[in-house]
């Protein structure tokens, strides 16, 4: 880390939305060269700072030093005339656009007013090679899933060249060779000098990049120490106590089979996949980027279609499709993406909890306005949701909160089973216990859990038993004693291997 002055500081900044101090007082500053982690549960303030950083809110009070000269940021446009790139959790991305009209959006290379197509594609190409993302770049961002569309930002915010550049949980969607390649495209961009904001939940990615980790703690900042310190230190000073168990999973007896999955098929995406979930049980579902989990989840809960198999519940097929007939036989899923797909994000906390509800709260086409309050209440209080109250929109919750939403709703519902998708995505490590104590709720009480999730330790550590996909079709399973992550990583790419030999 370089001993020079300070490229950026921050001093005592606040930051109010109604009803709600989302920074109450944070300071901190960050050297050329450096890679400066914030780290801090969800909640903490830290979005909320690095758009305070990025011109897209600005601060009630406290000041904002560029060079040493104290700076306003009225917009996202002073902030990258000053070098400052921002790569927020939420994609900004068009997704009617190309993937090149993305990274070179509003810059553009003109003659006369009319777009030179062929060099943007140039530009945006170079741009997507840094990340080692190899696509047309003239390919729509909506055909992308999510973690094609986190290069895609990554690439747009490195094609500014800037001399500051933050990044908002860059890696959450991202495999691990993805993730290896990200974290040395940063020590590149370190040694010529570019000072990096990182914020990140996985505490292994801050010690390997990081060089000063600055806690936030409910808005305010606590402390700024080495990111050398351990692990057991840095989760005392983020949540303000210790956490004894990382997957704290209780297993239990293992019942009847609650869904019983066969010769599922969808052309183009997975092929002849059969499981059965049984009571009290989690079954984890592993894999590289593209296997086809999210995939097979969406399927079994009818937001997509299938082209063959069969789909039972306690032992009843049924012959309907769609999202109705899933609800029905009492499946619920918590999707990949929450924004896009989980939850309203106009309506509040109290009307996204009672979203599966809505029906049955309901007689003669009017809504018994009370029973839903009721039901609000208690799913905030059982999933200590941090909201001032149930009134609160969603959209203005941490991503971690709006994860508890998104399974609130579904867990007032009372599913035989749940299926989750990157259930901790994005989420802190006080949250993903909280979490994971909901899933043994749900095992205890006689429930089955379905988990397709990207985070090797998280399925091993949760899951009872494990199906590994590879390229659309389940190519292995393991027990709970079995599973390794060599076994897996063994499993998960042994179809490709065999694909690429022939």
């Amino acid at each position: 880390m370089s001993d020079a002055a300070p490229i950026l500081r921050v001093e005592g900044i606040v930051k109010r939305f109604p009803g709600v101090v989302a920074l109450g007082g944070v300071s901190f500053d960050l050297v050329p060269g450096e890679v400066h982690v914030l780290l801090g549960e969800n909640g903490a303030g830290k979005s909320t700072l690095i758009k305070c950083l990025a011109g897209v809110h600005q601060p009630d009070e406290g000041r904002i030093f560029v060079d040493g000269q104290p700076v306003n940021l009225h917009g996202t446009a002073d902030a990258e005339r000053l070098g400052i790139a921002t790569i927020h959790q939420e994609f900004n991305l068009v997704t009617q656009l190309s993937v090149a009209e993305n990274v070179m959006l509003g810059r553009q290379p003109r003659v006369a007013g009319v777009v030179k197509t062929g060099e943007m594609n140039r530009l945006a190409t170079t741009a997507m090679s840094r990340v080692g993302l190899a696509i047309d770049p003239r390919t729509p961002v909506s055909s992308l899933g999510v973690a094609r569309q986190q290069l895609v930002e990554i690439a747009k915010a490195l094609s500014l060249d800037a001399r500051i550049l933050i990044m908002d949980e860059p890696t959450a969607a991202l495999a691990d060779d993805e993730v290896d390649r990200l974290l040395n495209l940063m020590n590149e961009l370190r040694s010529r000098g570019v000072a990096i904001i990182f914020i990140s939940h996985h505490l292994d990615e801050i010690r390997r990049i990081g060089d000063r980790v600055t806690v936030l703690r409910d808005g305010q900042s606590i402390t700024t120490v080495p990111a050398s310190t351990s692990t057991d230190e840095l989760v005392r000073l983020m949540v303000g106590r210790s956490i004894d168990a990382q997957y704290p999973r209780v297993r239990g007896e293992v019942g009847e089979t609650l869904l019983a999955v066969e010769g599922l098929t969808a052309k183009g995406r997975f092929e002849d996949v059969s499981f059965e979930v049984r009571a009290g049980e989690v079954v984890g579902l592993a894999g590289l980027v593209g296997a086809g989990r999210t995939e097979v989840l969406r399927a079994i809960f009818g937001a997509d279609d299938f082209d063959s198999g069969s789909i039972a519940v306690r032992g009843k097929k049924s012959r309907a499709r769609g999202i109705g007939r899933a609800i029905g036989q009492h499946l619920g899923l918590v999707p990949e993406d929450r924004k896009q797909q989980g939850l309203v994000l106009g309506a509040s906390v109290g009307e996204n909890l009672g979203l599966v509800k809505l029906r049955d709260a309901s007689s003669g086409g009017l809504v018994n306005r009370r029973a839903l309050a009721d039901l609000a209440r208690r799913g905030i209080k059982n999933l200590g949701i941090r909201t001032p109250s149930a009134n609160v929109a969603v959209k203005n919750l941490s991503g971690g909160n709006q994860q508890k939403v998104v399974m609130g709703k579904w867990l007032l519902a009372d599913p035989t089973v749940l299926l989750l998708d990157e259930p901790t995505r994005g989420v802190d490590v006080g949250a993903k216990v909280e979490i994971y104590n909901l899933i043994n709720e749900m095992t205890a009480s006689g429930r089955g859990v379905l988990m397709a999730s990207s985070d090797l330790p998280e399925v091993l550590g949760i899951s009872d038993r494990i199906l590994v996909m590879a390229q659309g079709r389940i190519v292995g399973q393991l027990s709970h004693e079995e599973a390794t992550p060599d076994a897996v990583m063994a499993l998960a790419v042994q179809e490709m291997e065999s694909t690429r030999a022939h």
